[in-house]
């Protein structure tokens, strides 16, 4: 038997305040207006009082309206039938496509037990050296983007998504430009992985609730295909929109505002999110990457400030490049050890280099007198940036590895590099060291 509601209290913004009984948090109801029905979510109860959130906002909705409560909360079909399909916000498809059919499953749900999960100990290759040999992706983790508005975020986010190992990508997008959607979707479709590729879109014109739902969806979904033994790549953008969306809504709700006006549960809601990041025991995987925009380049924001405490580390986007001093893996030396012995040498001694690099920089921009010793560490510098550090620079591993050789080799001699004896001895490039050991041919005598 269907009850209904239609005490209708207040409406302010797209929250609808009714009274009723037997209601749970995050339930699923109708309310049924003039124009049609409405899909609402429970986002606050007090006594019988009980605030619903309206997906499509309040607009024709009045106080005589009826509200139907689901007894569910939301949920999303799960099937293989998902891949290479485009959604929106509430799960509907934006690619003018049917629904898909499949078995119900809740969004929202608590995180693995951690007695259910593997120590992550595989590494994931993205073809990109800074993240490959600098600060190694490593799956199950859960890494965030730091960047500014302006900074090639997206792009990023969708070349690690086409070149990642992983058999499953799904993309989160909140607040999203149009061109920004397609220009994901592009990529995808001309990298050839869009049919292994799942998107829930959320742009700037949708209602806000579904900003909220975007990384849910995205998890819950995630985490079946990662139950399957798939490895799964879930690439979320901009987390700082989802807490904005928070933000707006507990403005809406009267709620007492804590640091720069977000709510303050800001930590618990991102944190449920971060930590479904998965490694499952005897099953597939998943690995979260997020960008977060951080207002003014301000890093004690409250969305970047939360974040560094809930995630594994962090990626530093800035002038186009992944900057080397701040980013950090807290899980590479998991799996760095495994990949090449000279991995690590490498790893310690470029950013060494580099850094006395950047100190020579500054001698020479306050006028100091250059020694031979800072011409060397400025060339090696240049050679860093443009080889190494630069995003479009797209390599395996291996060959990262060998240029990074290259460039110490051509600009100090071994005992310069930092690097053990022993190292050097097996990895230095070997055509520079047959040029200098070869002597000079003696000139003809008359």
């Amino acid at each position: 038997m269907r009850t209904y509601y239609d005490r209708i209290v207040r409406i302010a913004g797209n929250v609808v305040t009714v009274i009723a009984r037997n209601v749970g948090y995050d339930e699923l109801a109708i309310v049924n207006t003039r124009r049609g029905q409405s899909l609402a979510q429970v986002i606050r109860l007090e006594g019988d009082r009980v605030s619903l959130q309206v997906f499509a906002g309040t607009q024709g909705v009045s106080t005589g309206d009826r509200v139907r409560f689901l007894v569910r909360p939301m949920q999303v079909p799960f099937c293989d039938d998902l891949l290479g399909r485009v959604f929106d916000g509430s799960g509907l498809p934006r690619d003018d496509r049917p629904e898909v059919k499949g078995e119900p499953v809740d969004i929202g749900t608590p995180a693995v037990n951690p007695v259910k999960r593997r120590r992550p100990d595989f590494m994931i290759r993205t073809g990109i050296p800074m993240i490959d040999i600098f600060n190694s992706l490593v799956e199950s983790q859960k890494l965030p983007i730091f960047s500014v508005a302006g900074e090639p975020y997206n792009p990023l986010l969708a070349r690690i998504g086409l070149q990642a190992q992983a058999d499953v990508i799904i993309l989160g997008g909140m607040g999203l430009r149009h061109d920004d959607y397609l220009t994901f979707r592009k990529t995808f479709e001309e990298g050839g992985v869009l049919g292994r590729t799942i998107m829930f879109i959320h742009t700037a014109a949708d209602p806000v609730v579904e900003c909220l739902l975007v990384p849910d969806l995205c998890l819950a979904v995630g985490e079946q295909f990662a139950l399957q033994g798939k490895r799964v790549l879930v690439l979320l953008t901009d987390m700082t929109a989802f807490a904005d969306a928070l933000k707006e809504i507990a403005i809406t709700m009267e709620q007492i505002p804590s640091n720069r006006g977000y709510p303050g549960d800001l930590y618990t809601q991102m944190a449920r999110r971060y930590e479904k990041a998965v490694d499952f025991d005897g099953a597939g995987s998943m690995t979260l990457l997020a960008c977060v925009t951080m207002p003014g380049d301000d890093v004690t924001h409250p969305v970047p400030d939360n974040t560094g405490y809930i995630t594994e580390g962090q990626f530093y986007l800035r002038g186009g490049r992944i900057e080397p001093f701040g980013s950090l893996s807290r899980l590479k030396q998991q799996v760095n050890g495994d990949t090449r012995d000279d991995h690590r040498a490498i790893m310690d001694g470029c950013l060494q280099r580099y850094a006395l690099c950047r100190e020579s920089r500054e001698k020479r921009d306050m006028g100091f007198e250059m020694s031979e010793w800072d011409e060397k560490l400025l060339r090696y510098g240049d050679m860093f940036e443009q080889e190494i550090m630069d995003l479009a620079v797209n390599i395996p591993l291996e060959e990262a590895l060998d240029r990074c050789w290259k460039i110490l080799a051509e600009c100090f001699e071994p005992v310069e590099t930092g690097i053990r004896r022993t190292i050097i001895e097996q990895h230095w490039p070997k055509e520079l060291t047959d040029e200098e050991e070869t002597p000079e041919p003696a000139e003809a005598t008359a």
